[in-house]
């Protein structure tokens, strides 16, 4: 019998998670592996080169290039200040002096005595990469980083935007129909990652950043709030880059749609703990999700450990998530999965399954429009 498969989000009360930790360039690792590492554990460092800038000192003296050397007052290797004298020269019995100056900070990397000119060279930008998350070294790539393994729960979510940020988790709503309100954000917040159920407003955004919340998560958030809140709209490619105060991730989807009662249910009883949230969100190939995760010693008590699974086998029992209309945003549970393709209302014939919505009423839908809600 063929076994199918489909996309799905994982939400585990405890589960391995594992995290390459990378630099964007050759450097130092910092960390041994084995050892045991902090989120903020800087484990990888390296140097970025500044910015190189070239000063026509013939051009700008008004001399011929080859007349540049002698006039010189510093030398390759010199460290010279922004405004710093660079050659000079005098003329008419040492009455008329005219200068180069430095135009910025930096190294002086080169002069070529063709074009008169000098190389100056930015100092070097530092780059540090932090562990993210708590947990143990498992392997170090030389030169390059680490590869981080915890224990713990771990939930993505649909989209978002802003990147790592880590916080306290504080459940503001009680169901998960419930709307994230900017009333209900308060000083507490700060720090923390907020949870809310259906749906996070704009001014809950505005007001989430201005108590200085780490990031918000909830089922849905309204496009143009996403919008007017980023001051711009959002292309097709990778997020998590944005420059804002705050990480925000939703786990169903656009609009108003009340979170999955699984993840919602598993966030209430991560309440206290310390999380790391990432918002980088990438929906083409070499998919990115956003996520939420809580390095945890054992499973919290409360958690459905047991009926948790990585699997992303479409088998009969699973729970999925509807992405297409007009069911958009439903769980439903697999009760069929038809072995032959089926004439579909759009004219298609494609593979499709039978599910049961949490009302009880039981729908047909293409594969295609479902993602696995895995363990």
């Amino acid at each position: 019998m063929a076994t199918a498969y489909t996309p799905g989000l994982r939400v585990s009360p405890f589960t391995t998670i594992r995290k390459t930790r990378r630099l964007p360039l050759k450097g130092t690792v910092l960390v041994r592996e084995g050892e045991h590492v902090e989120p903020d554990t800087v484990v990888a460092r390296t140097e970025l080169p500044g910015v190189m800038q070239t000063v026509k000192v013939a051009a700008q003296m008004g001399v011929e290039p080859g007349d540049v050397e002698k006039l010189l007052k510093v030398k390759v290797g010199d460290r010279v200040e922004k405004d710093q004298i660079l050659a000079e020269s005098r003329s008419l019995f040492g009455l008329i002096r005219t200068t180069c100056k430095s135009p910025m900070a930096g190294t002086v990397e080169h002069f070529s005595p063709i074009s008169g000119s000098i190389g100056i060279r930015a100092a070097p930008i530092p780059i540090e990469v932090v562990a993210y998350i708590r947990g143990r070294v498992v392997s170090v790539i030389p030169e390059e980083g680490v590869e981080v393994e915890a224990q713990g729960a771990f939930v993505q979510g649909i989209f978002g935007v802003g990147g790592e940020r880590r916080g306290t988790v504080r459940v503001l709503a009680d169901s998960p129909e419930e709307p994230l309100e900017a009333a209900t954000i308060t000083d507490e917040c700060r720090n923390c990652v907020v949870v809310g159920g259906s749906l996070v407003t704009g001014g809950a955004l505005r007001k989430a950043a201005e108590v200085g919340a780490s990031a918000v998560v909830a089922g849905g958030i309204i496009d143009k709030d996403l919008v007017d809140f980023l001051g711009y709209d959002i292309g097709v490619a990778i997020t998590g880059h944005e420059d804002i105060p705050i990480t925000v991730i939703v786990t169903e989807g656009f609009g108003r749609i009340p979170m999955a009662r699984r993840t919602f249910r598993l966030l209430k009883l991560l309440e206290g703990y310390s999380a790391s949230v990432n918002g980088a969100t990438q929906i083409r190939a070499g998919v990115i999700r956003p996520e939420v995760i809580v390095p945890l010693e054992e499973p919290i008590g409360g958690a459905d450990v047991e009926g948790a699974s990585d699997k992303q086998e479409l088998e009969v029992g699973a729970t999925v998530r509807i992405i297409r209309q007009p069911y958009f945003g439903e769980l439903a549970t697999v009760t069929e999965l038809p072995p032959e393709p089926t004439l579909i209302p759009s004219g298609a014939t494609v593979r499709v399954l039978k599910a049961r919505l949490s009302s009880g009423e039981e729908v047909v839908i293409p594969r295609a429009n479902v993602e696995i809600l895995s363990g």
